[in-house]
């Protein structure tokens, strides 16, 4: 042999020693030839995606008579430029060629090797470089096409490999993908892309996956870590070895809390990750029904699937406390014996010995009794395990009158309580005479259509600098749905947005409930500021706004309401809309149609929204009162409904914040809250203090009077927020009147 020839023979040598190694060992290029790598394992979210039930195409070399056509050789290892540095990779022998026995497509049926280099644990698939062998239990496999080297990247048959691995898998001819199932993470493979998903999350291959010769292949490193299987590289021997965890997994949950003598009740659960069934379980330690005594108990369980294997214990150990004690029910006055109209006071000592929260139920407490004769006080407290005590207390009323029931619940009862008046004289009270003002706040009023029928637009406006909202809407699609407000940038400069106070409430089919609370909440923001935030949009921007509106979905039936104020420094465009909960609502929007109104309620833009009423004079030593909402004494605010263009009256000033200021309340007077236009529930807001009109069910005519504010021995100045509560009726009056002699 000459030079040249052995030139060319070392050349070729070398050359395939160094492609020796495949490409999913490309991270350790700089380690020793026999040093054993770890692969990367990568974990699918817990999402399940449908599974399609298209079955795979047939391999290109079956005959349609049955007749199996020569198995293909591998692909060609790809030529590497000898000057550039690259990762080494596997080459595929020429020599490498399938068994001629082998079938090509399914797998065939394993045959027995005595080969101990290649013997495979229980839980441990072996693939050979440069071969379609695969080892498994002892057993030889075919692979229907061998590992080859594309670009560089390692790739395998996805077929055999999930084969031999125990998951599912399926072809979709709509989509041209092949999904694997394991368990319940769904992975899709695609031909001719880098990019797979596990459970709709999107990954990158080192390579595209192709289609050779009717079998799909995908790069090793993406199936492994799409199953996560951990992996080795076996260099001396030339394979790869993957670790299957095929194992069941057990585990079981047990209440927070566990008392000797109670019942305890375990909540098993168990999966396979190959989704094989469970047939057996098992259950270890110290498993009872009923612990009698306290103390730590150790629980094992443990589950067997269809293939007999078991799965690793599951160990918890249980505390059990002491039994429970039930609580203590007792209470005192101040008196054994009270007059007609006498205050009582009551201490409450009830307590659970455990230390356990309790709940605290009154029967027949009163701050007074106006009956002669005995009256019995009832007390209940129940703990956090349902165990009940009770405790009563019969005190006596003699017919010695103190107070009468009207002059007592003036003098004492507490803000947002209720007692009756005779309404029909409040009309011919003396209104008070005080100065009228306004803020500038612009006011949008969604509240028609009150009841949507169909999707749509419910309001559009432009609006700069303070603008306030009030939303009411009623869900009557027949399908869950959103209500939704979209603030548009339509300026060629960025727009500041700032949200300043929200209250809102629902879905709820209670619309009186459902305006009180969020009204509640408006004020609540004003003293917190927890709904204070800035956004900047940017020209052409498009974004939801006061989500609150839309974090749960309206069912049939259900509203909303909403009160909020916000400021932009340049116009932004508004729309408010109500749509199916499941659409996009910036991409809905502009096919949405203009809902028209429904002829009853009101919708609106009304500038000037924040009235101001100041009273200089003093009040409180005569009968007097502050009506609001009347269109008379207090006139209705115009504006415009600006998607119909014609004029608008806003009925009822809903919408409208009030800040009443009295200077100078006289001592010993009393400020309650009178409605006139039919049921009223809904907060008002006293010297920065939240009080309901009522704090207990609603003011359902003019003969009921509920406790706004008592000025005391000294009188001095009182502010009032007031704002209508949605599905509320209006007008409403704030009566001021001198307060009995106390005795």
């Amino acid at each position: 042999m000459d030079l040249k020839k052995l030139t060319l023979v070392a050349v070729l040598a070398v050359s395939q020693a160094a492609s020796a190694v495949p490409a999913f060992a490309e991270a350790v290029n700089n380690t020793p030839s026999n040093t054993t790598v770890i692969g990367t394992v990568v974990s699918a979210a817990p999402e399940v995606m449908p599974e399609s039930t298209d079955p795979l195409p047939p391999l290109p070399t079956e005959t349609p008579g049955g007749v199996v056509s020569p198995t293909p050789t591998p692909i060609p290892a790809e030529t590497v430029d000898p000057t550039t540095t690259v990762e080494p990779t596997a080459t595929i022998e020429p020599t490498a060629t399938p068994l001629p026995t082998a079938t090509p497509g399914v797998t065939t049926e394993p045959t027995t090797t005595t080969d101990g280099a290649r013997a495979a644990a229980s839980n441990q698939l072996i693939l050979m470089m440069n071969s379609n062998k695969m080892y498994q239990n002892g057993q030889e496999y075919l692979a229907n096409q061998p590992m080859a080297v594309k670009n560089g990247v390692s790739y395998v048959s996805i077929r055999a490999m999930v084969e031999r691995v125990g998951v599912k898998y399926v072809y979709d001819y709509k989509t041209k993908e092949t999904i694997v199932t394991k368990g319940s993470d769904v992975m899709r493979f695609k031909t001719d892309s880098k990019v797979y998903t596990v459970n709709g999350e999107k990954k990158t291959m080192k390579g595209p996956a192709y289609q050779y010769k009717g079998t799909f292949m995908v790069p090793l490193t993406s199936i492994t870590g799409a199953l996560g299987i951990p992996y080795t590289v076996d260099n001396v021997q030339k394979r790869v070895i993957l670790t299957l965890n095929n194992k069941p997994k057990a585990s079981f949950t047990v209440p927070t809390e566990i008392y000797a003598g109670e019942p305890v009740t375990f909540v098993t659960s168990s999966s396979s990750p190959n989704g094989v069934a469970i047939v057996d379980e098992s259950w270890g330690g110290n498993k009872q029904d009923i612990y009698d005594q306290p103390g730590y108990y150790v629980v094992t369980y443990s589950v067997m699937d269809a293939n007999q294997q078991w799965s690793d214990p599951y160990t918890m150990t249980i505390t059990v406390l002491k039994p429970n004690t039930p609580p203590v029910a007792n209470f005192t006055t101040d008196k054994d014996s009270y007059k007609m109209g006498e205050m009582i006071t009551y201490t409450d000592l009830s307590s659970d010995p455990d230390g356990d929260e309790i709940t605290v139920t009154w029967t027949n407490k009163a701050e007074a009794f106006f009956t002669p004769g005995p009256a019995t006080i009832a007390v209940q407290v129940k703990d956090s395990h349902g165990a009940i005590s009770t405790f009563e207390k019969t005190v006596n009323i003699s017919d010695e009158i103190l107070y009468s029931k009207e002059d007592f619940n003036r003098l004492f009862a507490s803000p947002g309580s209720v007692f009756s008046i005779d309404g029909s004289m409040v009309p011919t009270w003396q209104q008070v005479a005080y100065n009228l003002s306004s803020e500038p706040y612009k006011l949008i009023r969604s509240n028609s259509p009150e009841t949507v029928y169909t999707e749509g637009v419910t309001y559009r406006e432009t609006s700069l600098g303070k603008t306030r909202f009030l939303i009411h809407h009623k869900n009557n699609l027949n399908i869950k749905a959103k209500v939704y407000v979209i603030a548009t940038n339509n300026n060629l400069y960025p727009t500041t947005l700032t949200t300043e106070y929200v209250g809102f409430a629902g879905p709820s089919t209670y619309p009186e409930g459902t305006g009180k609370m969020s009204v509640e909440r408006y004020w609540k923001s004003m003293l917190t500021n927890e709904h204070y935030k800035t956004i900047v949009l940017q020209p052409g921007e498009s974004v939801s706004i006061l989500t609150d509106l839309n974090q749960i979905a309206m069912k049939p039936s259900e509203i909303v309401s909403l009160q909020a104020d916000l400021f932009s420094d340049y116009p932004i465009d508004y729309n408010v809309m109500l749509i199916d909960a499941n659409k996009d609502p910036l991409t809905t929007l502009p096919t949405l149609p203009v809902l028209d109104r429904d002829g009853v309620h009101n919708r609106g833009t009304y500038e000037d929204s924040t009235r101001i009423i100041t009273v200089t004079d003093e009040v409180g030593k005569t009968p007097a009162k502050l009506l609001l909402g009347d269109n008379s004494s207090d006139k209705n605010l115009a504006g415009v409904d600006p998607m119909a263009g014609t004029e608008a009256s806003n009925a009822g000033n809903f919408g409208v914040l009030y800040k009443i200021r009295f200077e100078n309340v006289a001592p010993n007077s009393l400020i309650t809250f009178n409605p006139r236009g039919g049921n009223y529930m809904g907060p008002v807001m006293v010297n920065n203090q939240i009080v309901h009109m009522p704090s207990v069910g609603s003011l359902s005519n003019a003969d009921m009077n509920s406790v706004v504010y008592r000025s005391g021995e000294y009188g001095g100045s009182v502010e009032i927020l007031f704002t209508a509560a949605s599905g509320s009726n209006l007008p409403v009056n704030f009566l001021i009147t001198p307060l009995p002699a106390k005795k």
